[in-house]
């Protein structure tokens, strides 16, 4: 049985995947995909079956739950299954196809060749264990949001904290920014940052990327950067407020989601106390991105 796979599957409603991914991640899953199901989403994550007791599944199904019930979520549903060793690489990269993003991205999974037809960019992405898709809207409010920022040539330097996959800093890069440097606390994300950087050709000196948080990021940068992305979750965000400002040049910009539109206030007073001045903020599926300016 060492070959063998728990298949994790829940039902769930999009307010919850962000946090599920978290949950899944922290639990040890190998590959985690998305699949829109109507209203609801199906979310398909896969973890050895040495590695865990199904009675630990059923705890974690229990967690899930009660993190719905703080957010005022309806309760998703956990099913599980085993599947033999060479089947689960696949089961979870079925469903996700090419997906444009904004008016310039493409983002194309890795085991799949670039359709030769379209006038986008395209973004090659494997995500490994790390979360970042393109397939969330927090992810993708912050691609737009990028968008809207970066031109060929626009020679801006760009922090990434939390850089996940490393999907806003490659796509910063290859949207126009001249520099980015990248953090996250994960050494999963560290190395999927770096394998997405390398499946976009992109050379290793453009796009540094480290273990850490912001502490870590202002060691890194020689010099402050001209705005930063943050794609966590919003109480992450307020513990890093006091901190984000000393990482940018005078009136620099900040794109910042994982913010749940009912947190947005909470998230903006906090904000403001540390002398950002909130732009505009962009929705989608009761998820928020906040584009900030430095005072």
């Amino acid at each position: 049985m060492s070959n063998s796979w728990w298949e994790i599957k829940i039902e769930c409603i999009p307010d919850l995947e962000e946090n599920i991914f978290w949950r899944l991640s922290e639990f040890g899953c190998k590959g985690m995909s998305t699949q829109q199901q109507g209203r609801e989403i199906l979310i398909s994550a896969y973890i050895p079956q040495v590695q865990v007791k199904l009675l630990a599944i059923s705890d974690l199904s229990m967690v899930l739950e009660d993190d719905a019930r703080e957010m005022g979520c309806e309760l998703p549903v956990t099913k599980c299954n085993l599947i033999d060793e060479e089947d689960w690489s696949s089961s979870w990269k079925q469903h996700w196809q090419p997906q444009p993003i904004g008016d310039r991205l493409l983002i194309v999974p890795a085991w799949l060749e670039p359709p030769t037809d379209s006038e986008r960019t395209i973004l090659k992405l494997d995500p490994g264990v790390a979360f970042g898709t393109g397939t969330h809207a927090t992810t993708q409010l912050c691609l737009e949001a990028l968008e809207m920022r970066l031109q060929p040539g626009s020679n801006l330097t760009i922090a990434d904290i939390g850089c996940g996959s490393g999907i806003l800093s490659t796509a910063a890069l290859l949207l126009g920014a001249q520099q980015v440097y990248a953090v996250d606390n994960d050494p999963l994300a560290v190395k999927a940052t770096g394998e997405n950087r390398a499946l976009n050709l992109i050379p290793a000196e453009k796009l540094i990327v480290d273990l850490g948080s912001i502490e870590k990021l202002q060691l890194m940068i020689p010099a402050p950067v001209d705005g930063f992305v943050c794609n966590i979750l919003a109480d992450v965000i307020i513990q890093l407020a006091p901190s984000m400002a000393a990482i940018v040049k005078p009136k620099g910009w900040a794109i910042l989601s994982g913010i749940l539109s009912s947190q947005v206030a909470d998230v903006s007073h906090v904000l403001e106390q540390n002398g950002w001045v909130v732009g505009t903020v962009w929705n989608r599926l009761e998820w928020s991105c906040i584009n900030l300016k430095h005072k």
